[in-house]
Parts: C-alpha cells; structure tokens; sequence
C-alpha cells in the first residue's frame, strides 16, 4: 500500500470521500491531518504524496517524498530546491481552479472604485448623506490584463461581458490567447499601453522576471483616472510609488489583495491611503464551494497519472517558478 498525507484545511466529507475512492482504487492510503505533528516521526517515510498547503519548512521530514500538490496557484514559498528531501521531487499546483473567485473579486473591486464606493463608505460613517458624486463603469474602459492565464482569461472575460472597449493582455510572449483578449503583447510594449489603461488588473506570480514590473516610471504612465488592481503577488508593484500617487491624487484608486509584507503591519501607511481598497489576500481563498470541488477534481485527476507514471497535469517549473 502507497500513503498520501492530506493537509485539509477546506475539505467536506463529499471531497475526503472522493479522494480516498480514488486512492483506494490506485492502491493509495490517505491520511488526513491539518499539522505535521499530527503525522508521527516513525511513519513520516512512507509518505510519498502531500495534498493541500504543507509548510514548506516540513517537506524534509518526509524523506520518500515524491510529489507535493498544493491546493493554492502559488508556488513562490516552495521553489527553492533545499527545501526537499530529494530535487528530483515533483511540485504541482491547483491552478484552473481560481479564475472564477479571483474573477468575481477583481470585478467587485473594480466597481467600487469605479463608483466611489470608498467615499460613499466614509460619508455613511459620519453620517453624511452625501449623493452628487461621479461615478464610472467598466462599460467602454480599457482594461490592460497582467497575466493571461487562468485568472486573468477569466478576468478578461467577465470584463468584455460588461462591455470593457478593449482587453489588452500582458505576458513574457506574445502568443494567442482567449478570443476575450482584443490583443496580446509582451512586457517590453506594456509601457506603450500603459497611457492608454483605465483599468490595469495584475494577477501575474511572483518570479524574478515580474518583481518590480509596476515600477514608480511605469505607475507615473497611467492616466489620473486609472485604478490598479493587484491580485496576484504583491513583489509585482513599486507601493511606495502606489502611496505618492494616490496621495498626490495623480491615481485614482487602486485595490491590493496582496501585498509585501503579509500580514500587513497594523501602522502601515497603506491602511491610510486614499481611494484604497484593502483585502488580506482572499481573493483566492477555499471559501467558495466551487473553488474547491474544482481543486479536489484537479488533484484527483493528476493522482491518476501519478500511479500511472504519467507526466501531471498542472507540473511547475520550479526553477521558473510557474
């Protein structure tokens, strides 16, 4: 018998009772814990698969590990080669199964900036019955998309169904993407779309190649109109530069889920900035049911071709980190 050790923090009884069908199936044991302590020392090695959102401090304890899947779409904490018992341990995410939740916050986000809801928030906090204010629509912006995976195809779509007049995606090669994408460019050209952005939406992971990528030059770019929205790591985004131009008014607003550091310090001038929407990075969070089917369905999927010795499905590069 084969051991799998399940990290489970967002399982129901419906998705433990499709994992162990599936592993039983294969010849797989499955062991459910929600902390390594939970797994004796003297069992540690017959564990060759880990699911959910392990520390990464913890791989090493188990020295026949072979594959580690985790439930997120980030893999920026589980990269570095040292942090495995073996390199040649195979790393895989969950990614496909966030577009959806990702999509729907970047929207809200979108609209409330779009229709001042942070002023209207802090009118009703003093009491103010404040009415006359302009507001604007995703109907006719011009969206620029960092990332065209995933999140940022299902961003893309949910943005022309409200009638965004374009949707112009950003990745490392200009290759074709979703029909939602009016055009696909490379970062070398974001500065020359950047003057033209109402909207610029970031879901791009955290590698060397896009830390710093929203700059203080490239941010100073947009329009004064423009809000920013960053979902996806928050190495992506200058946000000191962020801070200077929405207290200068120079941006109109701006929405980070992500950040640097997380948590954010309770005296962080970010707390206090103007026309700022702050969440503590759940934007892809295991709170909606289908986020979570879909991950279980997607582990469940590769776990089939692990048994088999087939290539996964979702495999990361982790000298890439993607």
């Amino acid at each position: 018998m084969r051991h799998i050790a399940v990290f489970d923090h967002f399982l129901n009884q419906n998705h433990r009772d499709q994992i162990v069908k599936t592993a039983a199936d294969l010849g797989f044991a499955v062991t459910y814990c929600t902390a390594v302590d939970q797994l004796p020392e003297a069992e540690r090695a017959k564990y060759e698969v880990l699911y959910g959102n392990p520390a990464p401090e913890i791989l090493r304890l188990f020295p026949n590990l072979k594959w580690v899947c985790l439930s997120s779409a980030g893999v920026d904490k589980y990269v570095d080669d040292a942090i495995y018992p073996s390199s040649d341990v195979v790393l895989s995410n969950s990614t496909g199964s966030y577009g959806v939740t990702m999509s729907e916050h970047v929207l809200m986000v979108a609209l409330m900036l779009l229709r001042q809801m942070p002023t209207f928030q802090e009118a009703a906090r003093q009491h103010v019955w404040h009415r006359m204010m302009p507001t604007r629509s995703i109907f006719g912006s011009r969206v620029t998309m960092l990332g065209t995976g995933d999140i940022g195809t299902a961003v893309a779509r949910r943005m022309k169904a409200l009638g965004a007049a374009s949707v112009t995606g950003v990745r490392r090669t200009a290759k074709p993407a979703d029909p939602a994408f009016d055009r696909v460019i490379t970062f070398r050209e974001l500065t020359e779309v950047l003057p033209e952005t109402d909207i610029l939406v970031s879901a791009l992971p955290h590698t060397q190649e896009t830390a710093g990528v929203l700059n203080r030059e490239r941010i100073s770019l947009l329009p004064q109109d423009a809000i920013l929205i960053n979902v996806g790591r928050g190495t992506v985004l200058d946000q000191e530069a962020l801070l200077d131009a929405l207290r200068s008014g120079r941006l109109a607003g701006a929405a980070l889920d992500v950040m640097v550091p997380e948590p954010l310090p309770a005296d962080h001038p970010l707390w206090t900035a103007p026309n700022l929407i702050i969440t503590p990075h759940i934007s892809g969070n295991m709170s909606l049911d289908y986020t979570c089917d879909v991950d279980v369905d997607f582990f469940c999927e590769d776990l089939v071709r692990f048994a088999h010795g087939l290539p996964l499905l979702r495999a990361v590069d982790r000298k890439r980190g993607y």
